[in-house]
Formats: structure tokens, C-alpha cells, sequence
């Protein structure tokens, strides 16, 4: 994909009301232990984005209602035989709220939603790696649309 055609499918995206990216940049060489197991890390890292990223953006103080994630996630990423563990995980995790948890399996060759993650979140990967790789990209984005957090926080601070 161009330069410009990130651009434009971006300038589209952007201006959808509802629409927020949030994008959750995990620096490994900062992390102290090893993933041992992908999946488990891969349950982890959706909670905390969820935690770090989306949660905040919601008023929970003003809104007692449950409130259903319905989360669309690329079934690359998961073994065939833990397909319902992630939903699980994060019912447990959140459990002392009253909300719920509905995930779905999507092919990315296929689904528009899951390319469109893709390529929210290869950009900002790509500005942490190297900013060049996107920097007219990331100055078209409107910061109000997007919330990303990098992890460990204030890694690249850190020696």
C-alpha cells in the first residue's frame, strides 16, 4: 500500500464520529522475562489495552450500565484449540464489573475491520521503530481519533 493510499483510507476513517484507534506498542527488549507462552501474552496484552486504552476514554464514574465489548480479533493469532480462551480470560479479569465480552474470529485476508487494525497498527509500530517509515502518515492523523500506549510505560526512557 502507498504512502498516499494510507492517507486517504486514514482522512476517511478519521472523520466517522464513533471511530477511535487505540493502539498498544509492547517494547519487549524492556521486558524482564521471556513469553513463554504467545497465546497467554497475546490474552494479557488485550487486557491491558483495554485497560490502559479504551477504559479510559469511557466515563465508567458517570455510567453504570454493562457495558458489551464485542471485540473482532485476526485468527492468525490464535490456536485453533484456544479459540474461546481469550473471552474467558477477560471475564475473569474484568470480573468485578458487570460487563461483558464477545469475541470473534476473522480472517484478515477477508475482513475490512481486521485490515484496518493492521494497518492502524503497523503505522504506529512503525513510528516507534522508525518514524521515517511513516512520518507523513502520522501527521495526517487527527489526535483526537487515536489513544496509543507504549509498554513497558516510558520504555524508551528507561536504559
Amino acid at each position: 500500500m502507498t504512502e498516499e493510499e494510507k492517507i486517504k483510507i486514514f482522512n476517511k476513517i478519521q472523520d466517522i464520529e464513533t471511530f477511535h484507534g487505540c493502539v498498544k506498542v509492547f517494547d519487549k527488549k524492556y521486558m524482564r522475562k521471556e513469553i513463554v507462552d504467545s497465546n497467554i501474552f497475546f490474552n494479557y496484552a488485550v487486557k491491558v489495552l483495554i485497560q490502559d486504552c479504551i477504559l479510559p476514554e469511557l466515563n465508567l464514574q458517570e455510567n453504570d450500565e454493562p457495558i458489551e465489548f464485542i471485540i473482532s480479533i485476526d485468527n492468525r493469532n490464535i490456536r485453533v484449540g484456544e479459540l474461546n480462551n481469550l473471552e474467558t480470560y477477560l471475564k475473569t479479569e474484568f470480573c468485578i464489573y458487570d460487563d461483558d465480552f464477545k469475541i470473534t474470529y476473522y480472517d484478515s485476508k477477508t475482513n475490512y475491520g481486521i485490515q484496518l487494525a493492521d494497518l492502524t497498527v503497523n503505522t504506529f509500530y512503525n513510528s516507534y521503530k522508525n518514524i521515517k517509515l511513516v512520518e507523513n502518515v502520522i501527521e495526517e492523523l487527527k489526535p483526537k481519533n487515536f489513544r496509543v500506549s507504549l509498554f513497558p510505560r516510558n520504555s524508551k526512557n528507561k536504559k
